[in-house]
């Protein structure tokens, strides 16, 4: 069988998707990425084809910027974010990926739900799709503006545009129950995927499974720090790293992709800048994380049971905080109570308070009962056939 899966072409997209490509890889299935130029050497180490799919964000970034004066990563708005995916990445990227798709000639699409280019090739092609919810689905304003956007460029190809925001066939939901908007349900046949941290190795390996490796209880808590590979301002990381040492914590901070140290004045013992690697190498002896709150950092955190301060800086995030601080697995600080001072104290009732991790427990446990990546490609693979 082949497979395309169709991302945005950033980490925080594309990294979700591996536990279900690798698993198909693993059936002996040929798997592509419609996604960015810039994803090329991720997948080359996965073992996965690239299919050109338009630009990747900088340049979405600046074409957004020329038509509107808006960069969505940094303003948010439903409009704005719409645009920005439904919008300029289909002017940019549709037409390349229709291409590219009829040479692989596959028999399932899978797209995450933010990318709008996977349904536009499924249309043009006939193939059926699955969505992959990259977090709590909740949001229809925002997916139906999506839709809006979409449809008059269904129409300038002579497709027709989905019926529903969430255009798949199916709807693989990795999002656990605590962390549901309750009352949220959308169309579609529902398929609950076990989300993963992402790693380097195969599933079913050691370095994937279970919780991490228990906090030595000899020294201070050890924290991690990650704000992904895109928010990493030292003006805004900075001063609440040096905040958050004021603790009795050794902190492990992630710095995105090439981040320097001497950027973002550090100065402690109790800091330690790790490279950028999957997170699933980072969480063993980690008695809380704080994050922007990214849905693969919050939910691969979560599989493994620990408690989280949610910080968030744009797109998205806001929807996860809100969920981990309903669940009890953690803290949020929205913008206007946001302040490196407000963090550190966030992050002293986390590590204090025991009801944050016992819910971050329970949702690794509920992580843990769904369905895993193999089992899911087992059953649409049985249904494509």
């Amino acid at each position: 069988m082949r497979v395309l899966f169709s991302a945005t072409p950033a980490f925080g997209h594309v990294l979700p998707l591996f536990p279900l490509a690798r698993a198909f890889k693993a059936r002996g299935d040929k798997v592509g990425f419609a996604t960015g130029p810039g994803m090329a050497a991720l997948l080359e180490q996965e073992g996965f084809a690239l299919l050109p799919a338009g630009p990747m964000p900088e340049a979405l970034f600046a074409e957004m910027a020329r038509r509107t004066g808006t960069e969505p990563a940094v303003d948010p708005s439903t409009e704005g974010m719409a645009d920005f995916f439904a919008g300029v990445r289909l002017d940019l990227g549709a037409d390349e990926a229709i291409a590219a798709a009829r040479d692989l000639d596959p028999d399932l699409i899978v797209h995450e739900a933010w990318d709008a280019i996977g349904p536009l090739v499924a249309s043009a092609l006939g193939i059926p799709l699955a969505t992959v919810a990259l977090g709590p689905v909740a949001s229809q304003e925002f997916f139906g503006a999506m839709a809006v956007l979409a449809a008059p460029r269904y129409a300038q190809r002579g497709l027709v545009a989905p019926a529903s925001v969430l255009p798949g066939r199916w709807l693989l939901d990795t999002c656990p129950p605590s962390l549901q908007f309750p009352g949220v349900r959308w169309p579609g046949e529902h398929i609950a995927l076990r989300p993963e941290p992402h790693q380097a190795t195969a599933p079913g390996t050691a370095a994937g499974n279970g919780r991490p490796a228990p906090a030595s209880v000899a020294g201070p808590p050890r924290v991690l720090v990650t704000f992904g590979t895109y928010y990493t301002d030292p003006t805004v990381i900075g001063p609440l790293l040096k905040s958050l040492a004021q603790l009795d914590v050794d902190l492990a901070v992630t710095l995105g992709l090439d981040g320097k140290a001497e950027d973002y004045d550090l100065d402690s013992p109790h800091v330690e800048v790790v490279r950028f690697v999957p997170i699933a190498q980072l969480l063993d002896g980690v008695s809380a994380v704080v994050t922007h709150g990214g849905a693969g950092t919050t939910l691969g955190v979560l599989a493994r049971g620990i408690p989280m301060v949610v910080i968030p800086q744009g797109a998205d995030h806001s929807i996860q905080a809100e969920r981990v601080a309903a669940s009890g697995a953690g803290l949020a600080l929205t913008p206007d109570l946001h302040s490196p001072a407000a963090a550190a104290q966030a992050l002293s009732r986390v590590l204090t308070e025991p009801g944050f991790t016992e819910a971050a427990r329970r949702i690794s446990d509920e992580i843990a009962a769904m369905p895993s990546p193999e089992a899911v490609t087992e059953q649409l693979a049985a249904v494509v056939r």
